[in-house]
């Protein structure tokens, strides 16, 4: 289960709106003989790639699967259907389907073809892996990432708004396979009009699926020059704005590709939960925002980061640089989001600590 868990890992920030699976097909006599996991797109699922590779040896063999297989149809036939007719006698499961189309029914219909199904293997480290899926089927939201590059002393950027480099390039590294983890990318208006950020995984190898770009930018600031707007037909942009913008303003955009989102605002401006429902309508389940203040303190006032990737530079900026994030307010200590640290190594120079929030 755990290797299937390490294939199923490959899919995450390609799989949306389906989960990131992994399957092992093991024979009687031990040897593993089928391994897959979900293709780009969310198609195929693991089961049917595992079965491809595994051909009539999957006959009387033992599937260890991630998540329960579907007994539905959509684009492809139910994985249930396609374990029935390989002949596989048993299958281990790590963790039940919440989709209501499935919630169960998988392990039903294989036990009424007489296959021996067994649940819970490794569940937990199962429902981490898979948090964006089921956060968006439970809750309507994505799973949200905040990453944070910074000095010792918190500061994103001098008092002159120079951020590049704050950490070397083996962080940078690290941060763009995070982006090749998410679903889609978070920015503020301030970001680009400050970094004109691409917001591209830029690893050696690339990514099958573009990670979506999403600019939250209330009063319609960024211009038609920046490189998101340039590349918006190669890699899909959205901004996210209030209504009320003139056509002579939302046109431009929409001629170079941008899709615009309009959504209403309050006093602090854009909501951001009004956003994330938004993307995860969409089927988006894991985003990543990489700031700037603004977005980094909607999101923390708003209870929405699930996880913190945090990477501290060995210097100190001073008081006059730009701060993580913008005042939240808090009235009490007790009202501060908290997390628990749950990885914490060195990159370079750097140090890159990630965090959990704490429930409740």
């Amino acid at each position: 289960m755990r290797a299937a868990l390490a294939l199923a890992a490959r899919g995450l920030g390609n799989t949306w709106p389906n989960p990131a699976v992994g399957c092992v097909i093991v024979a009687a006599d031990g040897q593993v003989v089928g391994r897959g996991w979900t293709q780009p797109g969310g198609r195929p699922h693991a089961e049917t790639e595992a079965l491809k590779r595994a051909g009539a040896a999957a006959r009387g063999a033992t599937a260890y699967v991630t998540l329960e297989p579907c007994c539905h149809w959509g684009r492809t036939p139910p994985c249930t259907n396609a374990l029935i007719a390989a002949g596989v006698s048993r299958v281990v499961v790590a963790l039940r389907d919440p989709d209501p189309r499935v919630d169960g029914e998988g392990f039903s219909r294989l036990r009424a073809a007489g296959v021996v199904v067994e649940e819970g293997l490794l569940a937990e480290e199962a429902a981490s892996l898979n948090a964006g899926f089921i956060k968006r089927l439970r809750h309507g939201l994505p799973l949200v990432t905040l990453k944070l590059a910074t000095s010792l002393d918190g500061r994103i950027a001098t008092s002159t708004k120079e951020s590049r480099w704050i950490t070397g390039p083996e962080s940078r590294r690290v941060a763009h396979a995070l982006r090749a983890r998410h679903d889609a990318i978070l920015v503020g208006s301030g970001t680009v009009l400050d970094d004109d950020p691409d917001l591209t995984c830029r690893l050696p190898g690339g990514v099958p699926v573009p990670a979506p770009r999403v600019v939250a930018d209330a009063r319609l600031r960024i211009p038609l020059t920046a490189r998101l707007v340039r590349t918006a037909r190669e890699t899909p942009t959205l901004v996210a704005t209030t209504p009320g913008h003139p056509d002579t303003a939302l046109a431009p955009l929409r001629e170079a590709g941008v899709e615009i989102l309009e959504l209403s605002a309050g006093p602090e401006g854009l909501s951001m939960h009004g956003l994330l429902s938004a993307l995860a309508a969409r089927g988006l389940t894991r985003v990543l925002a990489e700031g700037g203040s603004g977005i980094a303190a909607s999101l923390l006032r708003e209870e929405l980061v699930d996880r913190l990737a945090w990477f501290h530079a060995p210097m100190v900026i001073g008081g006059d640089g730009i701060p993580a994030s913008y005042a939240l307010p808090l009235p009490e200590l007790a009202k501060a989001p908290k997390f628990r640290r749950m990885a914490h190594r060195t990159i370079g120079a750097d140090v890159l600590t990630e965090f959990e929030r704490e429930a409740g």
